[in-house]
């Protein structure tokens, strides 16, 4: 499945509940799932988990505080931690997160979409320039967040 892929029939569909999941649940998924709070205006539930708990990355936190949004209390999860059957489409942000979920999941349900997401910790230089990569992802994300999952 490519990185832009939605069924058909479910394109434009809101879902009542999303699932993010990445590697470690440490840095785009807890942007990711800060971003579609905002943007569906908490109409929906959104929950991110990886599939090894890693630390709360201080760049995720300042990058998120750049515009007004806190996560400095995000505890990691895990798969472990959460049931897939509770919700509605499940993104992954990883390859390693989408081959693993979609092991998992059986009959397209719940749906899973691979939103192909860069990471921001391979990055190298000087803080500003590690913090700009921090920014390219949360930006990234908060378009394809936009798009998805904003309520009018």
């Amino acid at each position: 499945m490519s990185d832009s892929a939605v069924p058909k029939a479910d394109k434009g569909k809101r879902p009542h509940s999303v699932l993010f999941v990445c590697n470690q649940n440490a840095v785009r998924s807890p942007i990711a799932e800060a971003l579609a709070m905002r943007h569906s205006k908490r109409r929906m539930f959104v929950e991110s988990v990886g599939l090894i708990a890693g630390a709360l990355d201080p760049f995720s936190v300042a990058v998120m505080a750049e515009e007004k949004i806190d996560i400095s209390k995000h505890e990691a999860k895990t798969l472990a931690d959460v049931d897939l059957s509770y919700f509605d489409l499940i993104i992954c942000l990883t390859q390693e997160s989408f081959d693993h979920i979609s092991r998992i999941v059986m009959n397209g349900k719940p749906p899973v979409e691979y939103w192909a997401t860069p990471d921001p910790t391979d990055a190298e230089g000087n803080r500003s320039q590690v913090l700009d990569s921090y920014r390219l992802v949360r930006d990234h994300l908060e378009v394809r967040v936009a798009d998805r999952f904003s309520f009018d």
